[in-house]
């Protein structure tokens, strides 16, 4: 398999659910939960467009981008996201948010990824279940990570319209 030249509008691969069925039922599953109102779905959207950016996925980077808008989020939030730490447009809760998915993403060379703290913090906003909920928010991201870097659907359109077939 070779992959596409330059310019051309293609993902690496097919679409994987004919190879795989089973990851239809995994990604419902994540998709269930991050939509089952314990946090904002722009809380979500935020920190998945952060992880893209860490991950330096184009893909998550654009889908991201266009659900924040198709919330209706102001431009200047959703460009704020790769300096979050020092912008003002963010809520105490979705700072928390930030700082968990790149707590987990990044490497931290002097300690846990999560320290106490960090968590405690968590806690001030987020009970168990909305806890949980940004975990699977972050899981979903870990658990299309290979796919989006390997694979590399194509950025902008919908999932299974997204692949070469």
């Amino acid at each position: 398999m070779s992959a596409p030249t330059t310019g051309e509008r293609r993902s690496r691969m097919p679409n994987p659910l004919p190879f795989v069925p089973e990851m239809a039922q995994v990604a419902e599953g994540l998709h269930k939960v991050m939509k089952n109102g314990s946090i904002p779905q722009v809380t979500v959207h935020l920190l998945q467009l952060r992880a893209g950016q860490l991950l330096g996925s184009t893909y998550f980077a654009i889908r991201e981008t266009g659900n924040l808008r198709r919330a209706g989020e102001p431009e200047e939030r959703i460009t704020a996201v790769a300096t979050w730490r020092d912008a003002t447009c963010f809520t105490g809760a979705e700072r928390v948010a930030l700082e968990l998915v790149e707590a987990v993403l990044t490497p931290n060379p002097s300690g846990e990824r999560v320290p106490d703290e960090l968590y405690a913090r968590a806690g001030e906003h987020y009970d168990d279940k909305a806890l949980w909920t940004l975990i699977m928010a972050i899981a979903h991201i870990g658990f299309f990570t290979p796919a989006a870097l390997i694979a590399k659907p194509i950025p902008g359109m919908p999932p299974g319209q997204n692949y070469t077939d």
